[in-house]
């Protein structure tokens, strides 16, 4: 039986970089799937590189998809090894606080 954070890092795992054409799963992006409480999981992600100038869109694309997978209410994302990682963790999860998430 596979468990809720296999299946949250089986479905953002799929996610593919349009830079490269290759999932992240491919390029071994997703770093910890982690079910914090039932139906809040934790997400950390390493872009490309220091600099990826669309990791802000990724960490959306990581809550975005792992939110479509039943019975996630939350999801949090950490964003790794970035210059910007405070701020786009912050804002990628003040959004989904924002909604409600």
């Amino acid at each position: 039986m596979v468990t809720l954070e296999e299946e949250v890092r089986n479905r953002v795992e799929q996610i593919v970089d349009p830079m490269t054409g290759l999932t992240f799963g491919e390029m071994k992006m997703i770093k910890e799937v982690k079910e914090e409480r039932r139906g809040m999981v934790r997400i950390s992600f390493k872009p490309t590189n220091p600099i990826c100038p669309i990791a802000l869109k990724f960490a959306a694309d990581i809550r975005d998809e792992a939110l479509k997978v039943k019975g996630i209410e939350e999801a949090l994302v950490c964003c790794l090894d970035h210059v910007m990682k405070e701020e786009i963790n912050r804002i990628v999860n003040k959004v989904a606080n924002a909604a409600g998430k």
